[in-house]
C-alpha cells in the first residue's frame, strides 16, 4: 500500500509517518509513505528526520489547495490519510481566514482530486471540538455539530464536506474525531509544550482565566495507532471518536506540571480567558473499542513524565521555534 499524508510533517502527521515506516501499524507492514505539507510555521522537516533516509519514504513540499500537486500524486496513490490543517484556536479568534481557506477549501481541494484519479481510501482526521463543549457525559458519534470557535466551526465543515463525497458520490471515506493530543514534537503553542518549554527556561506560564476547563487528554501514539486501524479496518462513511479517557482541568495539569519542575503557584500567571473558551470535551470511545479494537496504552503519567524528558533532552528542536514565533507568553 501507498499513502498519502497531508501535514505529514506536523506533529500529530508525523508521528503516524514514523510509526508507520516503522512497521508498528498491524495492516500496514511495508507501507510506503508520501508527505504533503506546506511547511507553514507549525510544519517541521526535522520531525520526519527519524525516517527521511527512508526506501519507502518521500517528502513534497506543497499546498493541498493546488490542484496541480494534488493530481501529480494522487494517481501514485492507495489511500489518504488527512491531517493537514490550521488547529491553533487563539490564532482562529484573531484571523479566521487561513482557517477556512486551509481547513475547508483545502479538504474539498483534496476529496476532489481523491476522487477524479481513484484513490480507494480516504481518511479525514478531526477533532472532538466540533461537538462544542458538554457539562456532563460524553459525546458519541451522533451528537449534532455545535462549535464554538472559527477553527472548530472550520473542521466542522471540513467533516461534513468529508461525509457527503461518501454520501453523494460514494468515496471511502471515514473520520476521525480525537481529544486533546499531548507527546514529543509538539509545536511549543498549545498547553503542555508551552508550559513545559516555559518552565525549562526559567519562566512563568500563562493560565487562562480560573482554569477550570476540562480536556480529555490523549497521547499522540495512542491517536495514531487508533487512526491506523480506521484506515485499515474502519468503514466507509463513519466517524470514530479516539480519546484517552483521562480528565483533567487545566489546573490540574498546571500543578502536575510544576510538580515535575519543583515549582510552585508564583510561576503561574494568570491571564484573561479566551473568547468563547469551551468549558468542557469529553468523547465516548465505545464504537471504536467494540468495532476496531481500540484501547489507549499510553498510562497519562508515564506520558506526561517522558514528554518533559524529552522537551529538556530536545532543546535545539524547540528553542528556534520559540524564538521564531516569540511564544513565551
Amino acid at each position: 500500500m501507498k499513502i498519502l499524508v497531508t501535514g505529514g510533517a506536523g506533529f500529530i502527521g508525523s508521528n503516524f509517518v514514523r510509526h508507520a515506516l516503522n512497521d508498528d501499524y498491524p495492516g500496514l507492514e511495508g507501507v510506503e509513505v508520501v508527505v504533503l505539507d506546506a511547511l507553514t510555521y507549525s510544519g517541521n522537516p526535522a520531525n520526519l528526520a527519524p525516517v527521511s533516509s527512508s526506501p519507502r519514504f518521500r517528502f513534497v513540499h506543497g499546498d493541498i489547495r493546488h490542484e496541480g500537486v494534488l493530481d501529480e500524486l494522487m494517481p501514485t496513490v492507495d489511500a489518504v490519510v488527512h491531517f493537514a490543517a490550521e488547529s491553533h484556536v487563539d490564532r482562529s479568534v484573531r484571523d479566521a481566514s487561513i482557517f477556512v481557506e486551509t481547513n475547508v477549501l483545502g479538504t474539498q481541494k483534496l476529496l476532489d482530486a481523491a476522487l477524479r484519479n481513484g484513490v480507494e481510501r480516504f481518511v479525514h482526521v478531526s477533532t472532538d471540538e466540533v461537538y462544542g463543549s458538554i457539562t456532563e457525559g460524553s459525546w458519541t458519534e451522533e451528537h449534532i455539530l455545535e462549535p464554538n470557535s472559527p477553527y472548530s466551526a472550520s473542521k466542522a465543515g471540513s467533516d461534513l464536506l468529508a461525509r457527503s463525497y461518501h454520501r453523494t458520490h460514494g468515496l471511502n471515506v471515514s473520520i476521525t474525531r480525537c481529544s486533546n493530543n499531548y507527546g514529543p514534537y509538539h509545536f511549543p503553542e498549545k498547553l503542555i509544550p508551552l508550559f513545559v518549554t516555559n518552565l525549562i527556561e526559567g519562566k512563568h506560564v500563562p493560565l487562562y482565566g480560573k482554569g477550570e476547563n476540562v480536556r480529555d487528554w490523549l497521547h499522540v501514539d495512542d491517536h495514531c495507532r487508533g487512526i491506523a486501524l480506521v484506515l485499515v479496518k474502519g468503514l466507509a462513511g463513519e466517524i470514530y471518536n479516539i480519546g484517552g479517557g483521562t480528565e483533567l482541568t487545566n489546573v490540574e495539569i498546571t500543578q502536575l506540571l510544576l510538580d515535575e519542575f519543583g515549582q510552585d503557584w508564583s510561576v503561574v500567571d494568570r491571564v484573561e480567558d479566551r473568547k468563547g473558551h469551551d468549558l468542557r470535551y469529553s468523547v465516548d470511545i465505545a464504537k471504536i473499542s467494540a468495532e476496531l479494537g481500540y484501547a489507549p496504552q499510553v498510562p497519562f503519567a508515564t506520558g506526561l513524565a517522558e514528554v518533559v524528558q524529552w522537551y529538556r533532552d530536545n532543546e535545539q528542536w524547540w528553542k528556534p521555534l520559540k524564538e521564531r514565533a516569540a511564544l513565551s507568553q
